[in-house]
């Protein structure tokens, strides 16, 4: 396809992929790129202590955000999907191997527990919450890598009507990324 095809596809785009992944990190570049608002949707989501906002305000948070008409949106909530994939012109799937995703988590996390990072609503995550919780976003990882794929794969044979990108490795993403930027 012709970048500047490409380009008309990118309006608004949906980043999905597991978890750890890398899609906030190419969704905010993406943006940066195309001059569109960047949503991440586990900002929408998660309320102080780790609490999940109510669906009712996390639908109307997502509604809100992806009213205009251009952005890149990055995650995969099922229960906002209703609004932002009927929107979206096209989905980004990062889907890179368990070693890669797992690695990421992995240095992910340690840098975020020893920095003190900030996340969403003063969120933090610990080593504690890494290591020693059934909240771990290695658990979830681990509990959601597989499903996360073929889940992905039975959307992306049912919605049609949206351009799909695909990535099965980082040097695949890259190159889009590159492409995308000297087209912009």
């Amino acid at each position: 396809m012709r970048d500047d095809a490409t380009i008309q596809h990118l309006a608004r785009v949906v980043v999905v992929g597991s978890s750890c992944s890398g899609k906030t990190t190419f969704a905010r570049e993406l943006a940066a790129i195309l001059g569109s608002p960047h949503v991440e949707l586990d900002v929408l989501h998660w309320g102080p202590g780790w609490v999940p906002k109510p669906k009712p305000e996390f639908a109307h948070l997502t509604d809100v955000a992806t009213a205009a008409p251009r952005w890149v949106v990055d995650g995969n909530y099922r229960i906002v999907r209703e609004i932002v994939w009927p929107r979206a012109t096209s989905i980004i799937w990062l889907n890179l191997g368990f070693a890669t995703v797992f690695a990421r988590a992995l240095r992910r996390t340690m840098r975020r527990s020893l920095t003190g990072e900030e996340l969403y609503a003063g969120n933090r995550e610990s080593l504690g919450r890494a290591f020693l919780s059934r909240e771990s976003i290695l658990l979830w990882v681990l509990q959601t890598y597989g499903r996360r794929r073929h889940e992905f794969r039975s959307l992306q044979q049912g919605a049609q009507d949206l351009k799909w990108f695909e990535f099965q490795r980082q040097s695949e993403a890259a190159a889009f990324m590159r492409r995308i930027r000297h087209a912009a």
